[in-house]
């Protein structure tokens, strides 16, 4: 945890942004696998620790928006328990630590809820996205399970975003701690993979060093050699020699705080000559979108930068004609870029995604709908204190290069011929965590590999 005295002032700040009534943070409960006693790991709620520090399962807070007065509802262990777990802090003790001084059984939160209620005062709670807290809200507030995320506040949801979108010193301290062990994550990676080896085996290495670090993964390793699929948790294949290998992974540290890289190397010692040239046309926009963070530009426009990188490089290589700006301005470059370049971090790998995109990464303006820009997660004028990722990558997707082409979408400018016969290469990025300071933009942990130079060096470590 950190001190009281932060958690206290985030409260502080909290209701004075509100104003009115009463805030509602629920606390996250264990989660069942298979059966009650079996649970997946367990995860607090990010707002909820963002302002308690208390990671324990079963407990809500309320906070008087007009009196500052602060309560944390939840039950002590029992005997039966104190058995099986052992003996445990008690909730006023964990309230403590947090500086706050009124606890109460969770059965009396709902008499206070409707208490509040019965007076007219508004009660503000954040968009539940676990089933659990949805139906606890509704048997505390006596609504319609199908209502409550509508009757989530917006007003709570914006005063929350605007305070934990700006990391403080002390959060920047704790995230550049889980970039590091991250950082170490990917160089194993990097250090340990040959031929004949598994994804699975990978995977299980990083996910060894996150927790050995005192942490856990902050999301779902991705480890493969099919790096065409963004998203892919599947570990099930052999590495070989002659494919890249997409490594995305990242660690949280006990305190929750998230790290968040990607890295592409060969299963060989060294890339092939068509792997250089799209692992580099990735870098130039990688390292373009670095030199353009600052305070006061938009992220869309660093995006957008990234993409006409991306689509100068791909036509010079044959695959795009035309003029670059029309091709990004229509989309064209999302053949091979259908994604955004970042997104916020922090206590959350994609930090609030929970409070809406719109709030976090576009400050309530609209996001694009078309294919590949509306994926990107960030678009506002980028400010000091902001903690983001910066992800171009180059991926050959064999089901969208069919979809287009059978819609003869885009002909004019792709050389779909060309095309076709990379349908089998797979995808590369590499990402990093960067900070807006005053002045520019600050990386965060220790350096990773990254040239080619610099991967070929890691990779020959593999083979010694």
């Amino acid at each position: 945890m950190f001190s009281i005295d932060t958690y206290i002032s985030r409260r502080t700040q909290l209701a004075a942004s509100v104003e009115k009534g009463i805030i509602l943070l629920m606390g996250n409960d264990e989660s069942p696998m298979n059966y009650t006693d079996n649970t997946y790991h367990y995860r607090q709620d990010s707002s909820f620790l963002y302002f308690t520090g208390i990671s324990h399962p079963g407990l809500a807070l309320i906070i008087d928006a007009e009196t500052n007065n602060v309560t944390l509802f939840g039950d002590d262990y029992t005997i039966d328990d104190i058995v099986w777990m052992g003996v445990q802090p008690t909730i006023a003790s964990r309230a403590a630590k947090s500086g706050i001084k009124s606890t109460a059984p969770a059965a009396s939160l709902k008499t206070v809820l409707q208490s509040a209620v019965s007076q007219g005062r508004p009660v503000h709670y954040l968009p539940p996205y676990r089933a659990a807290n949805r139906e606890k809200l509704s048997a505390l507030l006596n609504t319609s399970v199908h209502e409550i995320p509508n009757g989530a506040s917006l007003e709570l949801v914006k005063a929350v975003v605007n305070q934990r979108n700006y990391k403080s010193d002390e959060e920047i301290v704790e995230i550049e701690r889980a970039v590091n062990t991250t950082v170490e994550m990917h160089q194993a990676a990097m250090r340990m993979a040959r031929p004949g080896m598994t994804e699975s085996q990978i995977a299980a290495e990083v996910t060894r060093i996150a927790q050995a670090a005192g942490g856990q993964l902050s999301f779902p390793v991705i480890a493969t050699i099919n790096g065409q699929t963004l998203h892919n948790h599947y570990h099930g294949n052999t590495l070989e020699e002659g494919k890249l290998f997409l490594l995305d992974c990242g660690a949280e540290t006990a305190m929750g705080y998230a790290g968040d890289m990607s890295s592409t190397f060969p299963v060989g010692k060294t890339f092939t000559e068509e792997q250089k040239t799209f692992y580099n046309i990735a870098l130039a926009a990688h390292n373009k979108a670095i030199s353009m963070l600052r305070p006061g530009i938009a992220f869309r426009d660093v995006h957008l930068e990234a993409c006409r990188t991306i689509a100068q490089g791909m036509k010079d290589e044959g695959f795009l004609k035309g003029n670059v700006d029309d091709m990004v301005d229509l989309g064209v470059h999302a053949m091979f870029f259908p994604c955004g370049l970042g997104h916020m971090m922090g206590l959350d790998v994609h930090d609030m995604e929970d409070l809406g995109e719109v709030w976090v990464g576009y400050d309530g303006e609209p996001k694009s709908t078309m294919f590949g820009l509306k994926s990107l997660r960030l678009g506002r004028k980028l400010e000091p204190g902001f903690v983001l990722t910066i992800e171009p990558g180059i991926y050959f997707i064999p089901d969208l290069m069919k979809k287009w082409h059978d819609e003869n979408r885009f002909k004019e400018f792709i050389n779909y011929d060309k095309l076709f016969r990379y349908k089998d290469f797979g995808g590369m990025r590499n990402e990093e965590d960067f900070l807006i300071t005053e002045d520019g933009a600050r990386l965060l942990g220790k350096p990773l590999a990254k040239s080619v130079n610099e991967v070929e060096e890691e990779r020959r470590k593999a083979f010694e």
